[in-house]
């Protein structure tokens, strides 16, 4: 594959701040998930306390299946800001969008995009993945208290 076409998956398409909850949260983890094994412990820390035990455990397996197959059955690796970054790169915007398409049930959108991630075969069970933990981040938003409802709790600093 071409190199630059792989970094278009990193081009700046919005900025975190225009995100909604959902798409930022699902932003956020995906970047906390793919910085290793602290910051994964954050997310798990996260959707267990707000979801409760049973929730929050089922969340964190579909969200790590998730991440999993996108790595495993991927058409290219998803490219990513960094952990602090406010610009949110071209592949993130599409797992976010697929992630929220997903949990609001639109699922032929959903598994358009999904098809644009791994490869076809994949692409049912990657949206079932998605709407399930698309469903938890909707969950813990409604269960944040209003202040910070919008972002997650251990979302870092953006600069």
């Amino acid at each position: 594959m071409n190199a630059s076409l792989a970094h278009r998956g990193a081009a700046t398409v919005a900025v975190i701040d225009d995100f909604d909850g959902l798409t930022a949260a699902a932003v956020i983890y995906l970047r906390m998930w793919c910085e290793g094994p602290e910051t994964q412990t954050n997310v798990m820390n996260d959707l267990i306390n707000t979801l409760g035990r049973g929730r929050g455990h089922n969340a964190v397996a579909a969200f790590a299946e998730l991440c999993s197959m996108c790595v495993r059955h991927g058409r290219r690796p998803l490219c990513r800001h960094g952990l602090n970054c406010r610009c949110v790169g071209a592949d993130e915007a599409s797992f976010a969008h697929f992630v929220a398409s997903a949990a609001d049930g639109e699922r032929e959108d959903a598994m358009m995009i999904a098809m644009l991630l791994v490869r076809p075969d994949m692409a049912p069970a990657l949206t079932s993945l998605a709407a399930d933990f698309g469903l938890a981040l909707k969950q813990m938003n409604l269960a944040a208290p209003k202040a910070v409802a919008k972002k997650p709790i251990h979302q870092p600093v953006l600069h």
